[in-house]
């Protein structure tokens, strides 16, 4: 069943969407080598609770944390823990809120220091790859223009997407009807309507679209260990232009400030 949303509704999931990228804007502030994945959670729960939300992550089919902190090869879905980050890393967050009965959801590939060029330029393609399917997250469009935009950016630079992964429909749920594969073929899928609420998240690998889920149940990562990287964004299908709920701006001028 998909459920389209009103414009109140609409408004409770940009709340949430908000406090997710100012979580994210957070842990930017304090990413650097040295520091623990564990450290980072800590500080995103806290941040969350003492702004009004409850973190969407936490308990969710048994998932222990309030962040998903997927270093390097991993694609998502990593656990937090003791281990450090380090210079060289791209760090990817994915962190999610409920509150007001709404969630919201998004992930930002963080770089840590200096990095391999490949890497680096993988990284900007990620996120340079949700712009494009957002363009197309528009009334009368289908589900497979979304992830034929990203697929082609993405293909066209020789990454892979990964396959076994996808986005979603947002709202009361975590995860609600439809999937938003990264690939796809244009014209083909549900078409879309004015006031559908969508997580679109690429998951894009430097190597092989190839992943394999670790003994924990939970972590994803490359077959091949090459690097992988995820941005997400929560829109909501417009006439015309999609509109973005959630934001990187926050993000973005904490780690301007720090360079």
């Amino acid at each position: 069943m998909i459920h389209l949303k009103s414009e109140e509704e609409i408004e409770l999931i940009r709340q949430s969407s908000l406090l997710v990228g100012k979580t994210l804007a957070e842990v930017a502030r304090i990413i650097d080598p040295g520091i623990t994945t564990e450290a980072l959670d800590r500080r995103a729960e806290e941040f969350i609770r003492d702004n009004g939300g409850k973190p969407g992550f936490k308990g969710y089919n048994g998932f222990p944390s309030t962040l998903c902190i997927s270093i390097n090869e991993v694609v998502v879905h990593g656990f937090p823990s003791k281990r450090e980050v380090k210079e060289g890393d791209i760090v990817s967050v994915d962190c999610g809120v409920l509150m007001n009965g709404f969630h919201g959801d998004s992930a930002f590939t963080f770089v840590i220091g200096e990095v391999d060029a490949s890497v680096q330029a993988l990284v900007n393609a990620t996120r340079e790859s949700l712009t494009m399917g957002i363009e197309q997250a528009v009334a009368g469009n289908r589900i497979g223009d979304i992830g034929y935009a990203i697929q082609q950016y993405v293909e066209m630079r020789g990454y892979s997407v990964v396959r076994d992964l996808v986005g979603h429909g947002l709202g009361r749920n975590l995860h609600e009807s439809p999937d938003v594969p990264n690939y796809g073929r244009r014209g083909v899928g549900h078409r879309l309507q004015s006031g559908l609420v969508l997580a679109i998240e690429p998951m894009i690998n430097l190597g092989g679209k190839a992943v394999v889920q670790e003994r924990d149940g939970w972590t994803i990562r490359t077959t091949d260990r090459k690097a992988s990287a995820h941005f997400e964004h929560d829109v909501v299908v417009r006439q015309g232009k999609a509109e973005v709920l959630s934001t990187f701006e926050f993000i973005d001028e904490v780690l301007k400030s720090r360079n």
